[in-house]
């Protein structure tokens, strides 16, 4: 079976809508470099959408009805949305779920030092990377430091045009003979991963003269001590801003594309039924710590999606656990990821018929995992054959896909984590190529064609 490609249906003025769409993504992307900005920038653009966080309505007691737009917040890092549909919930919602977390390199909590006259901070890389992609790159520093009276200092530098940069050095060609000889998953090792932060030395000192220097940069600009580190998230991303790609602007090529394209995608789709009541409530949660296996108090396999939607059903005069259970078992769930895109440059580990192609639409992927399928989600045929249905009647362009030849690799979503409800699920998304790089790409009309297949899900969805 051969796929379309979007760009050869697409109408002048659907060309024109998919280019805008792509710029306002890049905007979203140059904002959310890390989960909380990703929230922080979400919840300015759903506030303006008319969204009201469910933490208000349940001190106001405010009734609730159908079209009524809500929201929450977890730990600054996750965020639900819910637009409240005609039918009780306990009948079920359609729900787009995705991760916000991206690779990348993580600041210890200790991490000031010196050595040979530059001052470095010891890291601790975060996600599946190839180490070796991160050296002699730009980088930027991003993420909050929280003192002891629980002021909260935001850091951001490295991605304004009069920002430093920062870097991890890589050793020269001339004298790398036997790192060249070593494993791809060896030529940089984890703990030589530590950023360079400065080099000039504080006058009169003789000891760590250039972290002193350092740490006053901090103080005078940041008001933070050293010790504050012990209390702070300070990722390591990629500097610099998404571009476009191609002679024919066609891609996008980007930082955290896995997972924020199918997270601004979902989050626009429910923002763009907005105007009309859905049957069923429309959600989408977006959560963290996928990249690590969703653990943690923000990752989907923490409670807080299902605390939510007991609160939300109790202001709504239907919360009992069994109604609950009967609300998440009759969900209906995208499970909104990427997918590795057909690079014919690496032809052998994958194949062809089945693998998604950059320009030919979204992806849905029945299943993912590794080797016999270990630790997929599984979809059922019936759910399949409705989803199907409802892109074909919606005019989205689809394709299918596996991720790579089997026992090539694999990998998986937060899936099977919404399937242990009993809902049905199905992954879906966007396809990636140099997927958990530095720089990701995408095509942007890969990117428009699955905020439309979000749409018509949210709006058809009936399994």
């Amino acid at each position: 079976m051969e796929t379309k490609n979007v760009w050869t249906s697409y109408s002048e003025e659907q060309l024109k809508e998919a280019d805008a769409f792509a710029r306002e993504y890049m905007d979203f992307l140059d904002a959310g470099k890390t989960e909380r900005e990703c929230v922080d920038t979400l919840v300015n653009l759903i506030e303006k959408e008319g969204y009201v966080e469910l933490n208000t309505l349940m001190e106001s007691g405010r009734e609730i009805k159908p079209g009524d737009k809500i929201y929450a917040v977890n730990m600054n890092k996750c965020l639900v949305m819910y637009q409240i549909g005609k039918k009780p919930m306990k009948d079920g919602m359609n729900i787009l779920g995705a991760h916000i977390d991206s690779p990348r390199i993580d600041v210890k909590q200790n991490p000031l030092y010196e050595d040979s006259n530059i001052a470095y901070l010891d890291t601790h890389y975060y996600g599946g990377v190839k180490k070796y992609q991160w050296v002699a790159i730009p980088l930027a520093l991003h993420g909050v430091v929280v003192k002891k009276d629980g002021t909260t200092v935001e850091v951001n530098v490295g991605d304004n045009e009069d920002d430093p940069v920062f870097f991890i050095s890589d050793l020269l060609i001339h004298l790398a003979g036997e790192q060249m000889d070593k494993k791809a998953s060896k030529v940089i090792e984890g703990e030589a991963m530590d950023l360079i932060i400065g080099n000039i030395p504080v006058k009169d000192k003789d000891k760590d003269a250039v972290t002193a220097g350092v740490l006053k940069i901090l103080k005078d600009t940041y008001d933070f001590e050293e010790e504050d580190f012990l209390s702070a998230e300070l990722e390591i991303v990629p500097a610099g801003k998404a571009r476009e790609a191609g002679l024919d602007r066609s891609m996008i090529l980007a930082y955290g594309q896995d997972d924020r394209v199918c997270a601004y995608t979902s989050a626009r789709a429910v923002l763009e039924v907005g105007g009309t009541i859905t049957d069923r409530t429309a959600c989408c949660i977006l959560v963290d710590k996928e990249e690590i296996g969703s653990v943690g108090a923000t990752g989907m396999q923490s409670r807080f999606f299902e605390n939510m939607t007991a609160e939300l059903m109790e202001l709504m005069g239907e919360y009992s656990e069994l109604n609950l259970r009967r609300c998440l078992t009759n969900s209906a769930m995208l499970s909104s990821d990427v997918s590795a895109g057909y690079d014919p440059a690496y032809a052998s580990c994958f194949e062809k018929k089945n693998s998604a192609f950059l320009g030919n639409g979204m992806v849905f992927n029945k299943f993912t995992g590794s080797r016999g399928k270990s630790g997929s989600n599984d979809a059922n045929a019936e759910y399949v054959a409705h989803i199907r249905d409802i892109m074909d009647s919606s005019d989205v362009v689809f394709q299918t896909a596996e991720l790579g030849k089997v026992d090539v690799g694999g990998g998986g979503t937060i899936a099977y984590i919404m399937a242990l409800y009993g809902m049905n699920v199905i992954d879906c998304g966007v396809a990636v190529l140099n997927m958990h790089a530095p720089w990701e790409a995408t095509s942007k009309a890969d990117v428009y064609e699955t905020m439309r297949g979000y749409v018509a899900f949210l709006e058809k969805a009936s399994f």
